[in-house]
């Protein structure tokens, strides 16, 4: 059977927002079979959960924000993203405020904080969403078009292209393609750091945003060239990130797909709204488990390596 997957034990995180500078703590524990991924605000009189899925995504702009009623948590896509790439299934993520910390801007720190508690299977089944006919979503038209669409695809891979016209990213991949299967996620996509311009600071600063963003937590350009000092970690940091956010607002399903995701110039919003448009055709999809290791998707039943 391909079990479920939980942590062995806690662990924890301090940092601050990157939107709203407030010092967070994150306290990451193992949760039972079935449970989901659910954070707990446990800075309130009285602690509320919200649990991750498609449907709890209340915005999306500049981030995946989930809310329970007036509670929300924001930012909630890089910790998501470590925990598909970890294959995690049940998890409780307590916070003591409403954004979840930056760290260093992408997913490893998250990555190594699950890695270092450990990964424990559980006695249940691991259910997948295998998509089982396309579903697309679209948005705009000529030089304003996005999209974003989900195929049939017996595993988990992930193709992103970006356009960005500025000198510093045309320099360098703006495709790329990856395979979940791989078991390459902690090397090659959990590393690649959000990216920002120092022009959009001002504008996003003055709407109460990217207020705890720096050359620390994420990857900030001018109109010529990357400020950070010690450059890219990869050559297509910039595409890689978006993957990275792909990955994470896409695992708010609740649930790891089985497909093929293909998207261009997509965000947090197209892809909640693809999420949206899968679930609301019952014949795209269906709920499936694997009774045997060998039935399962090339990759799928290996722990993750660590680093």
């Amino acid at each position: 059977m391909l079990a479920q997957r939980t942590l062995k034990s806690l662990t924890k995180a301090v940092g601050v927002g990157l939107h709203g500078g407030q010092r967070v703590e994150l306290t990451l524990r193992p949760a039972a079979p079935d449970t989901g991924i659910v954070f707990r605000r446990v800075d309130l009189p009285e602690p509320v959960d919200i649990p991750v899925t498609a449907e709890s995504v209340t915005d999306t702009r500049l981030a995946s924000t989930i809310s329970n009623g007036g509670v929300k948590v924001n930012t909630i896509e890089h910790v998501m993203s470590a925990c598909s790439g970890l294959g995690l299934d049940n998890l409780y993520i307590d916070i003591t405020a409403e954004e979840v910390p930056i760290l260093d801007g992408s997913s490893a720190s998250f990555v190594y904080l699950l890695q270092s508690a450990g990964i424990a299977l559980q006695n249940k089944p691991k259910r997948f969403i295998r998509v089982t006919k396309p579903v697309e979503v679209r948005e705009g038209e000529g030089r304003n078009l996005k999209w974003a669409r989900l195929d049939p695809f017996h595993g988990y891979k992930l193709a992103f292209e970006i356009e960005f016209d500025h000198p510093a990213v045309n320099a360098t991949g703006q495709r790329v393609e990856f395979d979940m299967g791989s078991g390459r996620y902690a090397r090659e996509i959990a590393r690649a750091r959000t990216f920002g311009f120092t022009r959009d600071v001002e504008m996003m600063r003055s709407r109460g945003l990217g207020l705890g963003g720096g050359l620390d937590n994420a990857i900030v350009m001018d109109d010529v060239k990357v400020l950070n000092a010690d450059g890219l970690r990869y050559s297509d940091e910039f595409v890689k990130h978006k993957i990275l956010d792909a990955i994470g607002d896409l695992y708010i399903v609740g649930k790891p797909l089985l497909a093929a995701y293909s998207a261009f110039r997509s965000g947090h919003a197209l892809n909640n709204q693809l999420l949206r448009a899968l679930l609301a055709q019952p014949d795209a999809y269906e709920i499936v488990s694997f009774d045997s290791d060998r039935e399962a998707p090339l990759g799928f039943a290996q722990l993750a390596p660590a680093w």
